[in-house]
């Protein structure tokens, strides 16, 4: 009987053990799986972040993702080509566009993850045509990346608040805004971020040392290239304090070599922005509900290879080369939740132009996609050093959102330049509007100072 009583103790113990040890492992797992940061924080009305509190979809091991951005635009100079010039957000003038539509999710297992999203529409052509480094060698990088806006792959360690080590083609912050426009307060972006990275191609690590602390680690082809410019790949990296759910400060910097062909010339920039929610209720008032505002500085410079930095008047190593920027919007929510009403603005300087978005259509400077050999374009919009360029915008807009899906924003923006850019009555593509008609002796591309439009968008992700 004792033997009994020993034995049976001895199998309660080892089925408490592998309980235990069952539960543990059920703990530790949900935990790799969990690939979030800053837990328990509700950043749903952070500019630049996901709005949604939850994904619709549950399914083991992988989160699907759904994005529709369509839009319709209305340029008060009504271009004759109804393109749209400076803006990597819209394509087409008084034309209805899907700007993308994409698929994808995240996929974890035990700490190995991945992450995919596809893009169809008009951005996967105002994107890529901004790379240089795709014409260096053989092979159409273009073609090959065109359809895809990020997709990594890499493991979750399980040490500290985690380490995510990542290889693939990841989103870009660099600049506040987000790729994705259901996760921004406003639709054209601002210069800002309109003329900084979308994505980087590369090696990304992240480190969570606390749930309120990031670090990030990047090595990467260079700035938003499919390829590489020259023979050393760009570095950069992230820090993220979010010290509770209402305050977030953040900073990416970056150096490379992008120039393309000139190995002597190499680029720093830094990234900052501050975002605060000063005010905050629960949405069942119909008055107000949140206010939040984000402010975000840019600073960087070029030098080497005929350019100096911020110092102009040395003829022996060029014209100053650096690009200043700055850019504010502040968001209130009301009704629920339900509607939201965001105005602001910014401001750019940048001698040079390497980071200006160039002119569309016969005005750029671009690569023949068909013949590398040469310029697209009879009046290219130079990039020279020396070239100066100032702008500054401003936009409003009202987003009603009956849900954490649907989006549907009105927004009118204004838009300056010290110099014609953007496209005029006449348009930038031929007399006629259309590339298939020849370009008669004395015309040129129609721009502009300024520029004023309506922009309507539907923006759904699921």
């Amino acid at each position: 009987m004792k033997t009994v009583k020993i034995a049976l103790v001895a199998l309660a113990a080892l089925a408490l053990t592998q309980l235990a040890n069952s539960q543990t492992t059920v703990k530790d797992t949900a935990k790799i799986a969990d690939q979030n940061p800053f837990d328990g924080m509700d950043q749903t009305w952070l500019n630049g972040n996901d709005r949604r509190d939850s994904s619709i979809f549950h399914i083991p091991y992988f989160t699907p993702e759904i994005f529709v951005d369509a839009n319709v635009t209305y340029s008060f100079a009504n271009p004759i080509d109804h393109t749209v010039v400076g803006s990597t957000a819209l394509a087409r003038d008084n034309e209805m566009q899907i700007s993308q539509l994409g698929f994808g999710g995240d996929l974890s297992y035990l700490g190995a993850r991945a992450r995919f999203m596809t893009q169809f529409g008009t951005r996967d052509e105002v994107v890529p045509r901004n790379d240089y480094s795709t014409y260096r060698g053989q092979y159409d990088l273009v073609d090959v990346y065109r359809y895809i806006s990020e997709a990594y792959a890499g493991y979750h360690f399980n040490v500290m608040h985690g380490i995510n080590v990542d290889g693939g083609m990841f989103m870009s912050y660099i600049g506040l805004n987000s790729y994705y426009q259901p996760e921004n307060w406003e639709y054209q972006a601002s210069y800002t971020s309109d003329n900084t990275p979308w994505f980087f191609n590369g090696i990304r690590t992240q480190i969570f040392p606390s749930n309120f602390l990031k670090f990030e680690v990047w090595i990467i082809n260079g700035w938003q290239s499919y390829g590489s410019f020259n023979d050393m790949p760009g570095f950069g990296g992230n820090i993220t304090w979010c010290p509770n759910e209402n305050v977030k400060l953040l900073t990416n910097d970056y150096y490379g070599s992008d120039a393309a062909g000139i190995l002597a010339r190499h680029r720093f920039h830094s990234d900052n922005s501050f975002l605060v929610r000063y005010y905050h209720v629960p949405k069942k008032s119909n008055s107000i509900t949140q206010m939040a505002f984000s402010l975000t500085g840019d600073i960087g410079e070029e030098s080497g290879g005929g350019v100096n930095g911020f110092t102009s008047g040395d003829s022996a190593k060029g014209p100053a080369q650096y690009f200043i920027s700055a850019m504010f919007y502040n968001r209130m929510w009301f009704a629920h939740g339900k509607l939201a009403w965001c105005f602001g603005g910014g401001i750019m300087n940048n001698p040079g132009r390497y980071l200006v978005l160039a002119p569309t259509g016969d005005a750029s400077l671009f690569p023949n996609p068909y013949n590398p050999t040469q310029t697209v374009g009879t009046h290219p919009f130079t990039e020279n050093p020396g070239d100066q360029f100032k702008g500054w915008d401003c936009s409003t807009n009202i987003s009603w959102m009956p849900n954490q899906s649907f989006e549907f924003r009105l927004e009118y923006v204004y838009r300056h330049s010290s110099v014609p850019y953007f496209a005029g009555p006449g348009g930038v593509t031929s007399p006629t509007g259309y590339t298939t008609t020849p370009i008669p002796a004395g015309w040129t591309p129609d721009l502009l100072t300024h520029e004023n439009r309506i922009i309507m968008a539907i923006l759904v992700r699921f």
